[in-house]
C-alpha cells in the first residue's frame, strides 16, 4: 500500500481484510486491496473505498467495502440484512432505473457488503451547504427524479424483496416509521398539553388518525431507504444515488414524497427551499410515477395524500423533538451536533407547524389549521418571544433569499 497501514483505523483495516477474503474465495486466486480511504460510516458500521492492486477476475479498479460491526440486539431486525436485500433488489434492475451502488459481494458470517465505488462524489448536503444556487437546484430535482423513478421500478416487487429477506433470515418488516407514528397519534395531545398548554381538538385528533391508512397496504406501495436523509444521497455523474439501506421498506409513495413539503423532516439539515422550489421537485417526481400510477396525476387524489403524508410527518418530528427542547432539563439546541448545518430545534418544529397551516386551510381541513396556528404561535411565545427567527433556506440559496 502506498501509505503506512498504521495511518489507517484498525476497524477499516479489519474491513479490507475480510473484503479480501470474500473475493479470493470468490475467485479462486488472491485479490489485495489497497490505499484504503476511510468513508465515516456510522457506529454500527465502517465504510471504506479501496484500489483493486491485484485483480485475478474482471473487479473494477476501486471498489467500497462497508463492515457492520457487532451484532443486531435480541429479537430485533439486523439492518445487514435489510442492506443487503435492498441492493440485491436494485442490482437487479436495469442500469438505468437502478437507483444504488451495484452489489458485487456479501459475506453474511462476516457482515460484510462490497460495492461499486460510485467515485468521489459528493453528496447533497454538500451542495445544498455550498455557495451554488443553480447546482443546489438541479441536484434537488434530480434527486426528486430519482426518488421517483426508484418507487416507479420497485412498484409490484414488494414480494420479491420478502423474499430475499427470507433467504437472509428476517420476516418482511413494517415501515419502521409505523409504530412510532401511531405511537405520536396517541401521545402527541397530551404531549401538547403539557408542554405548551395546547389542547388539541377532537377533529383534530380525527383528522391526524386517518392519515394512519398510509401506513398500510395502499395501492401506492414502492421501495422506501426509510432515511434520505442530504448526507444519504451522492450527486454523481449519472444523477443522483440513493445509499444506506439499513432501514429500506416498502411504505406508500407519498410518504417520501411528502419530504418536498416538509424538507427532509426529523433530518439534522432539515432548513427550508426557496420559493417554488418544492412544486418544482413534485413535478419532476410526478413525471417519473405517473406511468406508474396514472391516478396520482390527478391534483386533487395527489394532493390529498401529500397533504396527510405532511400531517403524519408533522405529528411525528413533534413526538421526536418537543420532549428534547420542553422539560426540566431541556435546551432548545440545534437539531444535530454541527450547529452550522442543523437549524435550532424550536425553529424547525414551528415551521413544519407554519407550513402544516398553510396547506391545511388551503385544503379545507379546519380543525388541523387550527391547531397548527395554536402550536406555532405557541412554540413562538415560548422560544422566540421577539418573533425575529424564522427557519432559513438552505445556504446555498441564501444570497438570493
Amino acid at each position: 500500500m502506498s501509505r503506512d497501514l498504521a495511518d489507517f483505523p484498525r476497524p477499516v483495516l479489519t474491513a479490507l481484510a475480510a473484503a479480501e477474503r470474500l473475493l479470493t474465495r470468490r475467485a479462486g486466486a488472491s485479490v489485495v486491496l489497497a490505499d484504503p480511504e476511510d468513508l465515516g460510516g456510522s457506529e454500527r458500521s465502517v465504510v471504506a473505498r479501496a484500489r483493486v492492486a491485484r485483480n485475478p477476475f474482471s473487479l473494477p479498479r476501486t471498489l467500497v467495502v462497508k463492515h457492520y460491526l457487532g451484532d443486531p440486539g435480541p429479537d430485533r431486525p439486523d439492518p445487514f440484512h435489510f442492506e443487503v436485500a435492498s441492493c440485491q433488489l436494485f442490482t437487479a434492475l436495469p442500469v438505468d432505473s437502478r437507483p444504488s451502488p451495484v452489489l458485487i459481494a456479501h459475506d453474511p458470517q462476516a457482515r460484510l457488503l462490497v460495492l461499486e465505488d460510485l467515485g468521489r462524489s459528493s453528496t447533497l448536503a454538500d451542495t445544498l451547504f455550498g455557495t451554488d444556487p443553480v447546482a443546489a437546484q438541479r441536484c434537488l430535482l434530480s434527486w426528486a427524479r430519482a426518488l421517483g423513478r426508484m418507487q416507479a421500478a420497485t412498484a409490484g416487487r414488494e414480494n420479491d424483496f420478502g423474499a430475499l429477506l427470507r433467504r437472509l433470515g428476517e420476516r418482511a418488516r413494517r415501515d419502521p416509521i409505523a409504530d412510532e407514528a401511531r405511537a405520536a397519534f396517541a401521545g402527541v395531545p397530551e404531549l401538547l398539553r403539557q408542554a405548551l398548554g395546547v389542547t388539541v381538538s377532537a377533529a383534530a385528533e380525527a383528522e391526524a388518525r386517518e392519515t394512519a391508512r398510509l401506513l398500510g397496504g395502499t395501492r401506492f406501495r414502492a421501495f422506501s431507504p426509510s432515511d434520505t436523509c442530504p448526507d444519504n444521497n451522492l450527486v454523481t455523474s449519472r444523477g443522483v444515488r440513493f445509499v444506506d439501506f439499513e432501514w429500506g421498506c416498502f411504505r406508500d409513495v407519498a410518504l417520501d414524497a411528502a419530504y418536498f413539503r416538509v424538507p427532509f423532516p426529523g433530518c439534522e439539515s432539515s432548513f427550508a427551499l426557496p420559493d417554488g422550489m418544492a412544486d418544482a421537485m413534485l413535478e419532476a417526481w410526478r413525471n417519473e410515477i405517473a406511468t406508474v400510477w396514472p391516478d396520482l396525476d390527478d391534483p386533487a387524489l395527489l394532493g390529498a395524500r401529500l397533504l396527510d403524508a405532511q400531517l403524519l410527518w408533522v405529528w411525528l418530528c413533534t413526538w421526536w423533538l418537543l420532549p428534547r427542547i420542553t422539560g426540566p432539563d431541556a435546551t432548545d439546541t440545534a437539531l444535530g451536533p454541527d450547529p452550522g448545518r442543523s437549524p435550532r430545534t424550536s425553529v424547525a418544529l414551528a415551521e413544519y407547524w407554519r407550513r402544516l397551516e398553510q396547506d391545511a386551510r388551503g385544503a379545507g381541513r379546519t380543525a388541523t389549521a387550527e391547531l397548527a396556528a395554536a402550536i406555532a404561535a405557541a412554540l413562538g411565545a415560548r422560544f422566540d418571544p421577539e418573533g425575529g427567527h424564522t427557519l432559513a433556506v438552505y445556504p446555498a440559496f441564501r444570497e438570493f433569499a
